[in-house]
């Protein structure tokens, strides 16, 4: 069980979590702000911080049939999005292993304008 929380160096630009303020990931690891979540816009990482795994299933997105897993913030247990495991169509691999992370459950700090 963690029992510590993962800090992002100040001076990078960042997202947090929008409940508890814990952070989420570093703007150099944003993939892509095209994605759509269950609810709205959300934006695809290549890794993320102080968050959790719930257990794989599959389920049939907007690209079609994906192996996820929900990602939960370690902090605050709000579901944030989900991690690809397994893509199923070629033109999708790219995902597996990446996260995506609802804008309404982020925030966006350190010297954003």
């Amino acid at each position: 069980m963690k029992t510590f929380q993962e800090y992002l160096p100040e001076e990078e630009i960042t997202y947090s979590c929008v409940h508890c303020r814990a952070n989420l990931a570093a703007h150099g690891d944003l993939i892509s702000k095209s994605f759509q979540g269950s609810q709205g816009r959300a934006y695809l990482f290549n890794q993320v911080v102080n968050v959790s795994c719930g257990p794989s299933e599959e389920r049939i997105l907007l690209t079609g049939l994906h192996a996820v897993s929900d990602i939960f913030c370690e902090c605050c247990k709000t579901t944030l999005g989900w991690k690809y495991e397994q893509a199923y169509e070629s033109s999708q691999k790219y995902k597996e292993g990446k996260f995506i992370i609802e804008l309404v459950h982020m925030v966006k700090e350190n010297g954003w304008s």
